[in-house]
């Protein structure tokens, strides 16, 4: 019974240490991907853009950015802009909304984007469910 115990102890240690190393080795390529999608959001100038890391709160994505464009064109046009530059990253971003353009959403994998008409992003408001709570306090 003690050789049992002492295996048990044993794998429940080696089974920790597993769990504590990362198993993810993509998201060194995050904040490029990150940066490369911010960069071309403010060349197309969108207006009010908000990067969320959203780690730990959801499994759908690691960081979310929220922007707007002046009119329905406009949303368009980053979205437009935006795919292409992903394409040429090397990432085929899931679209959604395109063809409206009121809020098209973009799934580059660990990265969504909404890119919103003022007037609906201020309707759905998803900065205040994503925002660290901290941050909704202070709003």
């Amino acid at each position: 019974m003690e050789g049992i115990d002492s295996l048990a102890t044993k794998v429940r240690s080696v089974t920790a240490k597993r769990a504590a190393k990362p198993k993810v080795v993509a998201r060194k390529q995050e904040p490029a991907l990150l940066s490369l999608i911010l960069k071309q959001l403010d060349d197309d100038k969108a207006e009010d853009t908000m990067p969320i890391d959203v780690r730990g709160r959801t499994s759908i994505a690691d960081h979310m950015v929220i922007t707007s464009g002046r009119s329905n064109r406009h949303v368009a046009s980053i979205a437009e802009h935006l795919i292409q530059a992903l394409s040429k990253a090397g990432n085929k971003p899931r679209i959604s909304g395109l063809p409206a353009a009121d809020w098209v959403v973009l799934d580059a994998g660990d990265i969504i984007v909404h890119v919103f008409r003022p007037e609906v992003r201020e309707f759905y408001s998803l900065e205040r469910m994503w925002q660290p709570r901290t941050a909704a306090k202070k709003a």
